[in-house]
């Protein structure tokens, strides 16, 4: 097979598998944002929380079901899920998140870290539509960081019930960590242990928007991508990102030249379905390169 026909192949798997670069525009922001696997899961459980509380406030009413939804430790707390309600004048009357400190103040204006008057947004695509989503730049209590958020909303009566989810986007600094941890499996248990665990998404190596990765140095073929363990065995030097970059190829290069270091370039986020600039750390351990890479703040 040309090596133009390899490198078509293994974008197109790269592609389905939901870990390669994009080389078409992003959607027009207009129509609906597609979702990489990673935001799937979160948005379900939002999904579900939402379900919840719209069916609680039907049955139970404002009353009942307002004081409910402001119970801190209550049902329709759960963890980085929550509930919050707000009235059409936009008042916040409920929320047994974050939020709490909000309630019977108008949040109309209430904008997010990059200056979006979200609040008002989720009120006024509430008077035209049943349920729709808001994205923003909010607070994980979590994790005290700033991170991407989307808030689900459906309205009922007067009310309108919202619950958000988080976008998970790794740091540089727990990116060296798992390669860290990554490095110091394969030196203690050998290759095809650390391989196995690599590749297992259950395995402790698929965090979130981060994964390791193994690469030969030299027939360039993956050992393991935790991304998508089904490419184990795939040439990878003639890949190039979404700008034309052979990102894999200079990856070996400076594990060869330098035992370590950096590569920057354009690939697609799992966990946001979008093309962004990542970076790559990477280490050379014998005859394989270990990455994991990160994917530009917000």
């Amino acid at each position: 097979m040309h090596t133009k026909h390899k490198t078509l192949l293994v974008l197109s798997m790269l592609g389905a598998l939901g870990g390669a670069p994009l080389v078409h525009a992003a959607p027009d922001s207009s129509q609906a944002r597609p979702m990489g696997s990673v935001e799937r899961s979160h948005a379900r459980q939002a999904e579900n929380l939402l379900a919840q509380a719209v069916e609680h406030l039907e049955k139970r009413g404002a009353e009942q079901a307002l004081a409910d939804f402001n119970a801190r430790n209550g049902r329709f707390a759960m963890g980085e899920y929550y509930v919050f309600v707000l009235d059409q004048a936009g008042t916040m009357r409920a929320s047994s998140g974050a939020s709490h400190s909000l309630v019977g103040l108008d949040v109309s204006q209430l904008q997010d870290a990059a200056g979006k008057n979200f609040m008002a947004a989720i009120l006024s695509q509430a008077k035209g539509a049943q349920s729709g989503a808001i994205d923003y730049h909010w607070l994980n209590p979590a994790n005290n960081k700033l991170e991407n958020k989307t808030s689900l909303f459906r309205r009922v009566g007067d009310y309108v019930v919202c619950v958000g989810y988080y976008i998970p986007r790794s740091s540089a600094e727990q990116a060296r960590a798992l390669l860290d941890k990554a490095v110091a499996l394969l030196q203690q248990e050998g290759g095809d242990a650390a391989y196995r665990r690599f590749n297992d998404p259950q395995g402790g190596f698929v965090i979130g928007d981060e994964y390791v990765f193994a690469i030969g140095l030299e027939d360039g073929k993956y050992r393991a991508s935790g991304g998508s363990p089904s490419l184990v065995g795939t040439d990878v030097r003639e890949v190039r990102d979404a700008a034309g970059k052979p990102l894999f190829r200079d990856m070996i290069e400076l594990a060869r030249s330098k035992g370590e270091g950096n590569v920057d370039y354009v690939w697609r986020n799992p966990a946001t379905n979008a093309v962004e600039p990542k970076h790559t750390l990477i280490r050379r351990v014998d005859d394989v390169l270990l990455g994991v890479g990160y994917y530009s703040p917000r």
